[in-house]
């Protein structure tokens, strides 16, 4: 699958996006950003709060406890603003 960092989610990590193989046991959104934050610091930077970050799953919005299967694109994102 791939992942895609957007904003100061992009900044923290370094890359705007990478290929991902999901580990076992990684089965939700939430089990994703909690794997991630386990990757290096710039990932626990990134993720720091992860009940800011915002996910979609192949372009559709999804909560954290959505399920990742059969996902090919996983997009995280910070809280956005309008104006």
């Amino acid at each position: 699958m791939r992942l895609l960092y957007f904003a100061w989610v992009r900044e923290r990590i370094g890359k705007a996006e990478e290929e991902f193989d999901l580990p076992d046991g990684v089965v939700t959104v939430a089990d994703l950003i909690a794997h991630l934050t386990g990757r290096g610091e710039e990932y626990a930077h990134a993720f720091d709060n992860p009940t800011v970050i915002r996910a979609a799953i192949d372009h559709v919005h999804v909560r954290s406890d959505a399920s990742l299967a059969g996902a090919r694109e996983i997009a995280f994102f910070p809280p956005m603003t309008g104006g």
